[in-house]
């Protein structure tokens, strides 16, 4: 392993000290804050310094690179919904004016004038772009606010007196640490895993590395295991192909388009109502909105080919069954049933626990002493505050992947960017403010 470098997590100078917020994955909710506390410092208000460090490319996540796409496919919301939306600021009281309209030299909208492109979409009725090309919204947000970038994958994350030390490793092996007096998680995780460890069940990560190969292994039926976007977009990929069933496995009794009226669509961009809905209500909205849903466009895709086919039940068993997989599912109110395929891609999404493994002992024993318990998502999506941090951490650590539940079906998705870097930045400037007031000595990381 190369040379140990320490990035500082404020700058010297006593009063004039500024917080650092490290975030874990340059997609979109990075750039969303580090876009808005570039905004908040021109506008000569206080803004911790963001550091983010990514292992690969900014929005890889969109890109073939990332695991989770071929890149071809199509975004599910409207670019609208960018890194500002909507555009809404609750930020400070006479100035949000000012911050809403500065934050639109970020817009979606401000990409496609800077690439000429701007009257061809509206002309061409506001299509959703390809995932690449999100990819490259984000990566010019990137270069506007002079992001600063750490290319390094983190290993670990320990607890400190005030705060966190992320310590990362770059692709030379020389190792990085960082110290944060905030911390934001972001990002689905890894996309390699499968149900199975078997040449005909495929990780999601090595389908779209076929598919864009075009190398994917030839199958007359198919099983696409999950319900949700990620099994959407593998769909919307398989019906391009001769395929001559493809299976949809759930465990719910049908396959759910995402609903996406006004009414809907309002408590993503605007969770004022969230709080004045009951738990079950909020469980409700998800259910029906955002998980184990497709969208409107996959859906009718998928209805229009007589190919697909639902399944209801949970894969309990993946077994050999000459060349073929049998996958034996398992459903409460019948015997388990054996169905048997030439290929199986398994389209679950991600672990919403994913980074957990990055903490290191204590700091686990101190987020299981906030949450009250073991580190289950119910526990941790319970513990989500306001702010969207675990509350009862000194150290704020930011989990809008986990807010949807306590905050807001927009959160830990691109529905309202521009709420999520308020709510973040809003902590950690009051946090400065305060800490600014009392210094009494400098600070050394």
């Amino acid at each position: 392993m190369g040379a140990l470098t320490l990035a500082t997590g404020a700058r010297a100078g006593g009063v004039g000290s500024v917080e650092t917020l490290v975030v874990v994955g340059a997609g979109p909710k990075a750039l969303a804050v580090a876009a808005k506390a570039r905004v908040l410092r021109e506008l000569d208000l206080p803004a911790p310094r963001v550091v983010v460090v990514e292992a690969n490319a900014v929005g890889n996540n969109w890109l073939p690179t990332g695991g989770w796409t071929d890149g071809q496919h199509r975004l599910g919301t409207s670019p609208e919904k960018d890194v500002g939306f909507p555009y809404r600021s609750t930020w400070a009281r006479g100035r949000n004016r000012d911050i809403n309209e500065a934050m639109t030299a970020y817009s979606w909208t401000s990409f496609l004038i800077e690439q000429g492109t701007y009257a061809e979409w509206i002309d061409r009725g506001r299509p959703s772009p390809q995932h690449h090309v999100w990819a490259k919204y984000l990566q010019w947000v990137a270069r506007a606010t002079d992001l600063e970038l750490i290319h390094a994958t983190v290993r670990s994350i320990a607890a400190t007196a005030d705060g966190w030390r992320v310590s990362a490793v770059d692709g030379d092996g020389n190792a990085t640490e960082i110290a944060a007096d905030g911390l934001m998680i972001t990002g689905p995780g890894h996309s390699e895993k499968a149900l199975a460890k078997h040449p005909r069940v495929l990780s999601i990560a090595e389908f779209w590395d076929l598919a864009g190969r075009r190398a994917l292994p030839v199958a007359s039926r198919v099983a696409v295991v999950g319900g949700g976007e990620t099994a959407g977009s593998a769909l919307d990929e398989l019906v391009r192909h001769g395929m001559l069933s493809i299976s949809v496995i759930t465990p719910r009794a049908t396959i759910y388009t995402r609903g996406e009226s006004f009414f809907e669509n309002s408590l993503f961009s605007d969770p004022i109502k969230w709080s004045a809905l009951s738990i079950e209500e909020r469980r409700e909205v998800i259910r029906r909105t955002d998980r184990g849903v497709f969208s409107v466009r996959v859906q009718e895709s998928l209805i229009a080919d007589n190919r697909v086919h639902h399944l209801q039940g949970r894969v309990v068993r993946v077994a050999d069954q000459g060349d073929c997989v049998a996958l034996t599912m398992r459903n409460d109110l019948r015997a388990d049933q054996v169905h048997t395929v030439d290929l199986v891609i398994d389209a679950t999404g991600g672990r919403p626990l994913w980074f957990l493994e990055l903490f290191d002992a204590n700091a686990v024993d101190l987020i299981e002493l906030a949450v009250g318990g073991e580190l289950t998502q119910a526990r941790i999506e319970s513990a989500i505050g306001y702010d969207l941090a675990v509350s009862g951490l000194d150290g704020k650590l930011f989990l809008p992947n986990l807010a949807a539940l306590t905050q807001g079906p927009g959160f830990p998705n691109l529905s309202c960017l521009g709420n999520l870097s308020d709510r973040v930045l809003q902590t950690t400037a009051a946090r400065s403010t305060t800490a600014n007031r009392h210094v009494s000595g400098l600070r050394v990381h």
